[in-house]
C-alpha cells in the first residue's frame, strides 16, 4: 500500500526522531551508536538460536576441542570485563574456517578453523575478535540500522507516489552497498582492534592476529571485491592490525 504523502513524511520524521533519541556513546569504540535495541533485547532470540544450532548433528559441546576454546575464551572474557556472565562454547564440524558470537554469550568455532590455527595465540585472535563484537554492541547496532533503513525507505517510497517501487528498488540497493555493508566492514575492523586489546590483556601475543589473517588469506580460494563484501579485504585487515599493534608497542 502506498502511503499518502503527508503520512509518509510524518513517518520519516518519526523514524529520524527515534534515531536521534536512541544514540548512545560506546566508550570501547570511542563513538556514538544508534541503538533502538540492545544486547539484552536480543538475548532471548540468540539463546533460542544457539540451542537450535547445538542440537544439530556434528556439533560438539564437550570434549578436548571444546575444552581448548573454553580455556582460551575464558581468559579473553576476563580481559574484556565480561567475566560476570556465563559463556558457552561449541565446535561445529564444517569445511570452512569460521567462528561466530551471539549477544547472549555463546561462541562457536568450526573444526576447520581449529585445524588452521597454529597455536593458542592465533585461536585467541579469533575468539577475542568475536568477544569484541559483543562489547561493541555490533549486533544491536546492525539490527537498529536495518530497522531505520527499512522503515525510512518505505516512507520515501510512499512519498514518491507511482514511482515508489523504483525508489524502493534503487534505495534498497544503495542502502546495501552504500550504508549497511560499509558499517559491517567498520564493525569487523573495530572487533579486530578490540580483540587484540583483549589478547594483550589476557597474556596472548597480539602479533599472532596478523599471522592468523595471513593464513586465512593464503587458504582462501576466492576473493569477493571489498565494495560488495561484509568483511574487509585480507590486505586491509592485515594492514590495519599491523598499524594498531605497532602503535601500542606490542609484538
Amino acid at each position: 500500500m502506498i502511503l499518502p504523502r503527508r503520512s509518509a513524511l510524518v513517518l520519516a520524521a518519526a523514524v529520524a526522531a527515534s534515531a536521534v533519541s536512541a544514540c548512545a556513546y560506546n566508550e570501547a569504540l570511542g563513538r556514538n551508536q544508534l541503538l533502538l535495541v540492545d544486547n539484552a533485547a536480543l538475548s532471548q532470540q540468540s539463546t533460542a538460536a544457539w540451542r537450535e544450532a547445538i542440537a544439530k548433528p556434528g556439533v560438539m559441546t564437550t570434549g578436548a576441542q571444546v575444552d581448548r576454546i573454553r580455556r582460551v575464551g575464558d581468559r579473553l572474557v576476563q580481559a574484556a570485563g565480561l567475566g560476570g556472565r556465563t559463556w558457552d562454547y561449541a565446535v561445529f564440524t564444517e569445511a570452512s574456517p569460521n567462528a561466530f558470537v551471539l549477544p547472549s554469550g555463546q561462541i562457536g568455532v568450526t573444526t576447520s578453523l581449529l585445524a588452521l590455527v597454529q597455536n593458542d595465540d592465533q585461536l585467541a585472535s579469533v575468539i577475542g575478535h568475536e568477544i569484541g563484537h559483543v562489547v561493541a554492541n555490533h549486533a544491536a547496532e546492525r539490527a537498529s540500522n536495518q530497522t531505520v533503513t527499512s522503515v525510512g525507505l518505505a516512507a520515501v517510497g510512499g512519498a514518491a507516489g507511482r514511482y515508489g517501487d523504483a525508489v524502493n528498488a534503487y534505495g534498497g540497493l544503495a542502502a546495501q552497498y552504500g550504508l549497511l555493508l560499509p558499517y559491517s566492514r567498520r564493525d569487523e575492523l573495530e572487533a579486530d582492534r578490540l580483540g587484540v586489546d583483549y589478547m594483550a590483556g589476557a597474556g596472548f601475543k597480539p602479533s599472532q592476529a596478523v599471522a592468523l589473517w595471513r593464513l586465512m588469506a593464503a587458504q582462501r580460494q576466492t576473493q569477493t571485491p571489498q565494495f560488495a563484501s561484509t568483511h574487509p579485504s585480507d590486505a586491509t585487515r592485515i594492514e590495519a592490525l599491523q598499524q594498531y599493534i605497532a602503535s601500542r608497542g606490542w609484538n
